[in-house]
């Protein structure tokens, strides 16, 4: 980045672009697509995927010269009549990328971003205390609890290999529901949800677990947990939520803790 460069955060709805604002030096220019905007964070720049190049060109204008991406957004719907010029060419990319899944679709707006002379910097290099280094940060694991993260382990793996999701649910080595588009909140409301279907709790309640996918750049999109998930996961009667050390963004980490120690589960950070 060049002398005067200024940061940009690509921001999406949530709370993690107004954590990472709150780490930096300097404050950044945030910009956030179109109904996608963050929480507690004014908005700078608002834009739409139609209109990409111009988007971009504005960065220019203002002086950006590295950009982080923060934030959850869904796949919006184009309106072909919005499309300028530049942004048309890019297209047929863009489409081909988002038939391909998540990680290829990121890949690609990296790239595009990169073109026009922007570095693109992830989580660690801007607030890595976001992302816990390996320990048990609260509670007791249990050998049963370890087992069972370690089957969710390979679950999630194998999912992430496939570009599906980056969370999955085991209690005695029973696979209780995944991660997919709806998200984690959805899965752990699901698991909550079954009854006759869930091994004896007495031998294990279970745990969640989050990681990031095998082959992502991890530069953008990595998996986030915050006090909203330790709730899902007491609320589904899980005995704790394991994650992959250094992968997963968590979010107010002192809260998370002090969450954790009152509802009885473990927080684990696993190497």
């Amino acid at each position: 980045m060049s002398a005067g460069a200024r940061t940009a955060v690509i921001a999406g709805q949530g709370r993690l672009p107004a954590a990472l604002a709150a780490a930096m030096d300097e404050p950044p220019l945030v910009a956030a697509m179109d109904g996608f905007a963050p929480d507690g964070l004014t908005v700078d720049l608002t834009f739409r995927v139609e209109r990409l190049v111009p988007f971009l060109r504005a960065l220019e204008r203002d002086g950006i010269g590295q950009v982080i991406f923060a934030g959850a957004v869904t796949r919006p719907r184009l309106d072909p009549a919005l499309l300028d010029e530049g942004t048309a060419a890019l297209l047929p990319q863009l489409m081909q990328a988002m038939a391909a899944g998540d990680d290829a679709t990121l890949r690609v707006v990296i790239a595009l971003f990169e073109e026009f002379g922007f570095s693109v910097v992830g989580v660690d290099q801007i607030a890595p205390a976001l992302l816990p280094g390996a320990g048990v940060l609260a509670g007791t694991v249990s050998p049963r609890d370890a087992a069972d993260a370690e089957r969710a382990a390979a679950i999630v793996a194998a999912l992430g290999a496939v570009d599906v999701g980056q969370g999955a649910v085991v209690a005695q080595g029973l696979c209780l529901g995944v991660e997919a588009l709806p998200g984690t909140d959805a899965l752990l409301t699901q698991v909550a949800g079954i009854g006759a279907l869930r091994p004896d709790p007495a031998r294990g309640r279970g745990v969640f677990y989050k990681a990031a996918k095998p082959d992502q750049d991890r530069r953008i999109d990595l998996p986030t947990i915050g006090p909203e998930t330790l709730r899902g996961a007491a609320a589904a009667g899980l005995g704790g939520i394991a994650f992959q050390a250094g992968a997963v963004i968590c979010l107010d980490l002192d809260e998370m803790t002090r969450m954790a120690e009152e509802l009885g589960l473990f927080l684990w950070a696993r190497a």
